[in-house]
């Protein structure tokens, strides 16, 4: 039998994607089925796993093409990257709090040593903005915050993802949601964090990366076990009560398209950010094109 002409119309361009997100339920379930390959995409992808200061650190050195970034890392690299539509996390009800062992009021911070998850973090932006008085700050891994807390070390501490779950559980005290303040201060969804892409990178491919990711978490929606393994292999030791609990407070519809009322939530936080000289102006646009 003679060969059979070989058909480049079938011949698929596979584009090489360097990504980076968090292990975090929200991230994990998010990136599933991208990066296992239970979609349609045209990326080779090398993905690492760090937590988010980690990402929004490396960014500054343009390390990656798509990022998990928080929204205030975000104002220090946008002259390397733009937001995609497509993956971020924004929300109600869903804000950093800071907490304590024994019962403080805001304006006990200023006299606190209060333990942060980064400089670099949405959490800690939304405290200076807040709390602005409170200057004794130490930064450490979001997920030792808890534990300085409970044992003394630090007056108060500024939780993020899981351990608004557990905290309670523990004996700690809520001082403040710093989302419940943005929102009756604002009347926006908490921004939180991004996905960004690098800047550089042709208009046509970043709306091709923004469809996979979106696709992706379209995917996850609809086929909610799928995801169950990745997510709990990188979840350190979380129940997968908790698991659940992060990935509905953190995945929304947010998630799969920012619309009008995200992006104005988040151009509201870049607004605020530089008013008080908390974060650099933005010069160049922030968005990709859709």
């Amino acid at each position: 039998m003679d060969d059979q002409p070989f058909n480049f119309a079938l011949m698929k361009t596979i584009i090489p994607l360097d990504l980076g997100f968090s292990p975090c339920p929200n991230d994990t379930f998010i990136f599933d089925a991208l990066v296992n390959n239970r979609i349609s995409n045209s990326f080779k992808i090398n993905y690492e796993l760090l937590d988010v200061e980690a990402l929004n650190i490396n960014a500054k050195i343009n390390k990656l093409d798509v990022t998990k970034l928080s929204f205030a890392a975000y104002a220090y690299v946008s002259n390397h990257y733009q937001i995609l539509s497509a993956g971020s996390a924004l929300g109600k009800n869903c804000g950093p709090l800071i907490i304590s062992k024994v019962p403080l009021l805001l304006n006990d911070l200023t006299n606190c040593k209060v333990a942060i998850p980064g400089k670099y973090t949405t959490a800690n932006l939304l405290m200076s903005i807040f709390v602005p008085a409170c200057k004794n700050k130490v930064e450490m891994l979001f997920s030792e915050i808890e534990d300085a807390v409970l044992y003394g070390d630090y007056d108060a501490g500024l939780i993020i993802h899981e351990n608004r779950f557990t905290y309670q559980q523990r004996g700690l005290l809520k001082v403040a949601d710093m989302g419940e303040l943005w929102e009756s201060n604002t009347g926006f969804p908490i921004p939180l964090g991004c996905i960004a892409v690098r800047r550089s990178l042709s208009e046509e491919l970043k709306k091709k990366i923004n469809k996979s990711i979106r696709d992706s978490v379209e995917y996850a929606f609809a086929n909610p076990k799928d995801s169950q393994d990745f997510v709990s292999n990188n979840a350190q030791e979380m129940s997968r009560e908790v698991q659940q609990q992060h990935i509905n407070l953190y995945v929304n519809e947010f998630s799969i398209d920012l619309g009008n009322e995200g992006k104005s939530a988040i151009t509201e936080l870049f607004s605020k950010g530089t008013e008080l000289g908390l974060l650099p102006i933005l010069s160049e646009p922030i968005f990709i094109h859709e």
